[in-house]
């Protein structure tokens, strides 16, 4: 009774079945259609050269030798007739490629289209369910991987699903009559099927027979997978994140490795260049992304370079058995791994990959490696006119001669990108990008290397605090008037050829980490959060990028008033100033772990200094801006932050009853309570009391007395027991050295002097930012009683933390540039620099490895240190022309009830004398 109950169930699911396909094809029957061009696929802003043209027409004669005409498929390696769904995306873009570059006329380009999405529309499906894994391409039968004929097939798999659907969209976008034709193709698959748990899931059948769905993809290809699901509506956010991984160094580089490797769970994860090339010219290269990319290229460089052996390793096929193979940057823990998908090494067939030379030279057209090892494949083409052999075996230098359509079909897509001036290919890839942090810095990281991330324990941050929040789009404020006369800085010359380059490098930062909806730039690049401080570094950083000019006047104009929208939508504690951390993206107060905090969490009187001396630069460099920036900061309340003449910053904390409670006390950080004092008198604010001045405590280090804290009685806080560079040397550049300033300055420098001439170790100290715990490290010169000792934001020694800092090396040069110990440390840090995403940190004292960490600060420094080069070494801080803004009329008008200067006077003024132009207080009272 139990069979024939199920015997009739699934006699009504088969007569179901077939009358939805019989309606399927009653109401969808796609008709033979011919593309149109009118749009910006056929925009070719950058022409194939003759040589190019050349490269093309060999990579497409692959195709037009390995058609099907019967199915309108190709084989995926030459004279083999058999084709995976990655194969057929790769057909897809290598067709569309074509059209474009003219290799085929309209009439082909349809003829060929409309065969092949005639054939994929009637294949059979896997389980009725999604594409089998692979096909004979003559005959369009499901077989397995050695082309024989199953009737059930073996399965599918999720990223080849991923692929195609990247191309369908290409296809769509660049071919709009064949959309329905192609909706109708993914309305029929099953393709929610591929999809759990926010993963991509394969299926494969198991020796009995049954089904089982496997999570596919490792970091690269399932980030690249699941992009192509996201095109058609499917979401698969763990996919797209970057989560899990770790970093693991290779040849001095760290690189991105999925911690999920083949010994638990019999899958590789390999890292390979083809998944980053075809991010970057579908998609484009952003955020962790590019750095990501750009270590892999690095990586193979380094190994070059110590090995003599051009590297550009992918996946390819070989002609020889195995016959495919993964050439891996590394695989299941062996670095220059050359495996089988079963783990099984080949080293004695890695090779110099023909795909991977193409894409790394069209994605970083200026690199000089990338040159170098494209010129090695550029010409490997088959001598029958049968397309681009796959390679060149590293061991005997032989030809691979294999040939493929992934190898012809991504050199093809590569050209187009070429053609159409290394645009992606895909529009809406813009908004793809992966949401992932560096591994475990969600957690415990601090957002920016500015003082105040000493001033609270780092909260966990707990699994809902990494989702996703929802993202705000500030519209800039309306255009302000064409650029008037100001005081800007006279360049004394213009940048070299090579500081040009570090110029450009420094502000890749600041494109790489701007946030286009909401105009704010994130502290640093792996944490997406902004402090005051960390803003005020970019507004420097647009000054001197623009005064450099890095930037066009229409680029500076549309960031500055993008921010200076987004400073108007920040919330304020209590209502009088800006919290201390915000969300780039929601603007939502958040703490220094990342966590939302609604009601904020104190201000940071250090931090409104920094943004106080960018603000008012803006107005008096670009006075168009006076208005907007005055509306700002008459918005704030100043009766806390600046208390008989002394800056003091918020803190919240909780009582035993779980209450908020606000404490406001004075500041004591060394070099930065000065250096903010200076900021807030351009204001008009009386601080003297914090302003550099008095009698400061010292501890002697390498013979020097190098300053510790101010002698003080208004406070008795501990806070910051250690002295860095960072804040002397921002002060230095903006205000110049007045004569107390020197008198801490110079014995800073003449420590990390003489300790370098003692020992031979290069010593920049700086708060810097890494990659892994502790995420921050102040590297001293006198920390906690002890002399070049590295601590944590907890106090806690680093052992082997040290750095040496970029921006600390930069600045040094700028301002000594003739002092042969700031010449040594210069040349030690100019080329610690990822052309995409800006100057690291620095590197390790121990060992002198890089340090992998992005931040505002450091590139920041670099451009303004670099501006203060070609300035004839004056303040960048230049003074107002004028006293009669909006800010001053309200100071003026007196009672304002929020805490503004008694009188309209600046309380510091620009000087010159024998030492040179600075910045001193108009009181003589300072402490």
């Amino acid at each position: 009774m139990l069979y024939k109950h199920h015997q009739q169930k699934l006699l009504r699911w088969i007569a179901l079945f077939l009358v939805g396909t019989f309606l399927q094809l009653l109401f969808y029957i796609p008709t033979p259609v011919l593309s149109q061009n009118s749009n910006s696929c056929s925009n070719i802003t950058a022409p194939l050269t003759s040589e190019e043209q050349t490269y093309a027409r060999a990579a497409w004669q692959y195709f037009v030798k390995n058609y099907q005409p019967a199915t309108g498929f190709t084989n995926s390696t030459g004279g083999y007739p058999s084709g995976t769904l990655w194969d057929m995306g790769n057909y897809l873009m290598a067709l569309n490629a074509a059209r474009w570059l003219n290799l085929t006329d309209q009439a082909d380009f349809d003829a060929r289209l409309n065969k092949f999405l005639t054939t994929l529309n009637s294949l059979r499906l896997f389980e009725d369910a999604l594409p089998n894994k692979v096909y004979n391409a003559a005959t369009a039968q499901m077989v397995d991987y050695g082309n024989n004929p199953l009737e059930r097939g073996i399965g599918w798999s999720a990223l080849d699903v991923g692929r195609i659907l990247a191309a369908f969209d290409v296809i769509r976008t660049c071919h709009p009559q064949y959309n329905d034709w192609l909706k109708g193709i993914v309305a029929k698959w099953q393709v929610a099927r591929s999809l759990k748990d926010g993963q991509l899931y394969g299926a494969t059948v198991l020796p009995d027979g049954k089904t089982l769905l496997v999570q596919e993809g490792r970091l690269g290809y399932e980030e690249y997978g699941a992009r192509g699901y996201q095109l058609w509506g499917f979401s698969a956010p763990k996919a797209i994140a970057f989560e899990p991984f770790k970093l693991v160094e290779i040849n001095g580089v760290q690189i991105p490795v999925d911690t999920r490797d083949f010994q638990s769970t019999n899958a590789n994860n390999y890292i390979v260049s083809e998944s980053y090339i075809l991010e970057g010219i579908e998609f484009g290269l952003q955020g962790e992304l590019a750095d990501f990319a750009a270590r892999v290229l690095d990586v193979q460089k380094r190994r070059f370079d110590t090995t003599g052996q051009l590297t550009a390793v992918t996946e390819d096929n070989i002609d020889q058995a195995p016959y495919f193979l993964y050439n891996t940057v590394y695989a299941n823990g062996a670095n220059w791994a050359t495996i089988t998908d079963a783990n099984q090494s080949y080293p004695q067939f890695r090779s110099i990959s023909t795909k991977a030379a193409f894409g790394w030279h069209y994605l970083f057209p200026n690199n000089a490696y990338a040159q170098k090892v494209f010129d090695a494949v550029k010409d490997l083409r088959s001598p029958d006119d049968g397309g681009y052999y796959a390679g060149i075996y590293e061991e005997s230098k032989q030809p691979n001669k294999a040939l493929t359509g992934n190898t012809n079909g991504l050199i093809l897509e590569i050209l187009y990108y070429k053609a159409k001036g290394n645009r992606p290919l895909i529009a809406s890839g813009s908004a793809s990008v992966s949401t992932g942090k560096l591994s475990e810095n969600a957690s415990a990281a601090t957002p920016s290397n500015q003082p105040n991330s000493t001033t609270a324990k780092t909260p966990i941050a707990t699994p809902a605090d990494t989702s996703k929040p929802t993202e705000v789009a500030v519209a800039p404020i309306p255009p302000v008037d064409s650029p008037k006369p100001s005081s800007n800085l006279e360049l004394d010359r213009p940048l070299s050829v090579i500081e040009r380059r570090y110029a450009e490098a420094a502000w890749r930062y600041f494109q790489a980490n701007y946030h286009s909806k909401s105009g704010l730039i994130d502290d640093r690049s792996d944490f997406k959060g902004a402090t005051l401080w960390g803003l005020g570094d970019y507004l420097a950083a647009l000054h001197a990028a623009r005064s450099l000019d890095i930037i066009t006047p229409k680029e500076f104009d549309q960031r500055t008033r993008h921010l200076l929208a987004a400073l108007t939508k920040l919330s304020l504690f209590a209502g009088e100033l800006p919290s201390r951390g915000y969300n780039t993206r929601s603007l939502q107060p958040i703490d220094y772990g990342g966590n939302p905090i609604l009601e904020g969490n104190g201000w940071s009187a250090l931090d409104l200094g920094r943004l106080l001396a960018a603000l008012y630069n803006l107005k008096t460099c670009h006075p168009q801006y006076t208005a907007a920036v005055d509306k700002i900061v008459l918005d704030w309340s100043y009766l806390r932050v600046v208390r008989e003449g002394i800056l003091s910053s918020a803190t919240v904390t909780k009582d035993q009853d779980g209450r908020s409670l606000t404490r406001v006390n004075p500041e004591t950080r060394l070099g930065y309570e000065e250096y903010a004092a200076r900021a807030f008198q351009l204001w008009g604010f009386n601080v003297d009391r914090s302003a550099v001045g008095g009698e400061y405590q010292t501890a002697s280090v390498e013979g020097v007395k190098v300053p510790v804290q101010r002698h003080r009685t208004d406070t008795n806080s501990k806070v910051n027991q250690y002295t860095v560079s960072n804040p002397f040397l921002l002060y230095a550049v903006e205000f110049g050295l007045d004569p107390k300033m020197r008198s801490l300055f110079e014995p800073i420098f003449q420590a990390q002097a003489e300790r370098y001439r003692r020992t031979g170790i290069l010593t920049a100290s700086a708060t810097t930012l890494i990659d892994r715990k502790p995420y921050t490290i102040h590297s001293s010169i006198t920390g906690q009683g002890e002399s070049w000792v590295a601590l944590g934001d907890d106090g806690q020694p680093v052992p082997k933390g040290r750095l040496v800092s970029t921006a600390v090396a930069f600045a040094y040069h700028a301002l000594l540039p003739e002092n042969k110990y700031s010449q040594q440390l210069l040349q030690g840090t100019t080329d610690l620099y990822n052309p995409l995403t800006g100057f690291y940190e620095g590197f390790y004292e121990t060992t002198g490895k890089t340090a992998v960490g992005f931040t505002s600060s450091t590139n920041s420094m670099v451009l303004q240190s670099l501006l203060y080069k070609v300035t004839n070494r004056q303040p960048l801080i230049r003074p107002t022309t004028t006293m009669k803004s909006p800010w001053w009329q309200e100071v003026t008008k007196g009672n304002s009830g929020r805490g503004l200067p008694n009188t309209a006077t600046q309380q510091t003024k620009l000087i010159s004398d024998s030492f040179g132009s600075y910045w001193v207080s108009n009181s003589k009272n300072t402490h």
